[in-house]
C-alpha cells in the first residue's frame, strides 16, 4: 500500500481540541478573553489572515487587538484549544481589505492551504467554514425571523417566540471517486478548468442514497462507465463553503465513455506512464482528488508521484 494512503489530507486532523462543553459557559469564555490568553482568527470576505512569508503561516490576533474592538462577544465563535490557547473566529465586516499586521494579508485557502503548516491550515479552514455557516443563517429557515448566536457561535437561534427554532452547523457530503481498470485511471475535466487539467469524478450525495450508491451513480451519469466495489479511501473537509469530500476508489466493469450530462466536457482513460509524463495536468496537491490519484499511481510506478511533481520532471499539478 502506498505510504501516501496514511498521510492526512489537507485541512483534516484532530488539531483543535473542540471542548464542546465550554461553548455553554459564557462566563468562563469572557474570563478567558479578558485574561489575554485567547487568540482570534479573523475572517474577511471568506478569506483568512496569514503571514505572507515563504512558507506562510497563520496569523492569529490577540483578543484585545484594535481591529476586533467593535465585535461583540456574542459574535465571536469559539473554535477550541489550539497550541495551548483558546482560539475564536471573528468576521471583520469591511468593504476594503483590512491591513492588520505588517507582512500579512487575507488569502483564499483553496490556493494558500498547501503552503501552510498542516495543523494551521486545518484551524483556518474550521474558522472559515463556521463563519460562512453563520452568514447563511442570519434568518430562520422555518419562519424567516432574525436569528441570534448561541453557545459560542455554534447555534443560531430564532428570535420569534412562536418559533424558537435552532440551527446547527451543517456539512454537505460529496463523494469523489477514482475509477480504474487496473492499469488506467478514469479522469474528467470541466470546461472552466485550466487547459489540460483532469481530475476524479465527484458529486453530492442525494437524499436516501448511500455513499456507495452515490459513487456508482455519479460515475455513470458523468462518464457512462459502470463500476463495482466502491471502496472507502479517506475524507477531507472542504469548507468552500461547507462540503465534506468522501473519497472512494472503484473498479470499472465497462470502459466506453459517454459524457452525456454536460457536467464534464471530456473524460479519458490515462495510464501511469501518461501521468508521469505530464499528461494530464493534475489537480492541486492539497486536494483529495490528488491523493486518490497518488495512491493509485504509487502502487504501480517506481517513483512516487509527489517526487515527480516536486522535481518538475513531467507530472504537473495546479489549480
Amino acid at each position: 500500500m502506498s505510504p501516501s494512503r496514511h498521510r492526512p489530507n489537507t485541512f483534516a486532523g484532530p488539531h483543535v481540541q473542540r471542548h464542546s462543553a465550554a461553548r455553554r459557559d459564557a462566563g468562563m469564555l469572557r474570563q478567558t478573553l479578558a485574561s489575554g490568553e485567547a487568540a482570534v482568527a479573523p475572517v474577511w470576505n471568506s478569506r483568512l489572515l496569514v503571514h505572507q512569508s515563504d512558507p506562510g503561516c497563520a496569523c492569529l490576533l490577540d483578543a484585545a487587538h484594535p481591529a476586533l474592538a467593535g465585535i461583540e462577544f456574542e459574535h465571536l465563535v469559539l473554535l477550541g484549544e489550539f497550541a495551548g490557547r483558546q482560539v475564536f473566529a471573528a468576521e471583520i465586516d469591511a468593504r476594503e481589505e483590512p491591513h492588520l499586521e505588517p507582512g500579512t494579508g487575507f488569502v483564499d485557502l483553496r490556493t494558500a492551504g498547501a503552503s501552510l503548516p498542516h495543523d494551521q491550515a486545518g484551524l483556518l479552514a474550521y474558522a472559515g467554514a463556521l463563519i460562512a455557516w453563520r452568514r447563511r443563517h442570519r434568518y430562520c429557515g422555518n419562519c424567516g425571523a432574525p436569528t441570534v448566536p448561541r453557545q459560542a457561535g455554534h447555534v443560531m437561534a430564532c428570535t420569534s417566540a412562536a418559533c424558537g427554532a435552532h440551527s446547527f452547523p451543517r456539512i454537505d457530503p460529496a463523494i469523489i471517486v477514482l475509477v480504474t481498470d487496473g492499469e488506467r485511471a478514469l479522469l474528467g475535466r470541466q470546461s472552466s478548468w485550466p487547459p489540460g487539467r483532469y481530475s476524479t469524478v465527484a458529486g453530492f450525495v442525494e437524499p436516501g442514497e448511500s455513499l456507495e450508491d452515490a459513487a456508482a451513480r455519479e460515475v455513470f451519469e458523468e462518464t457512462g462507465v459502470r463500476v463495482v466495489a466502491p471502496e472507502y479511501h479517506s475524507s477531507q473537509p472542504w469548507p468552500f463553503p461547507s462540503s465534506l469530500m468522501l473519497g472512494f476508489t472503484a473498479t470499472a466493469v465497462s470502459t466506453e465513455i459517454h459524457c452525456t450530462d454536460a457536467e464534464l466536457e471530456d473524460a479519458r482513460w490515462f495510464t501511469r506512464a501518461q501521468v508521469a509524463a505530464g499528461t494530464p495536468v493534475l489537480p492541486p496537491p492539497l486536494s483529495i482528488a490528488y491523493a486518490l490519484i497518488e495512491h493509485w499511481f504509487d502502487a504501480g510506478w517506481p517513483t512516487p508521484l509527489g517526487t515527480i511533481v516536486e522535481r518538475g520532471g513531467g507530472a504537473r499539478a495546479r489549480w
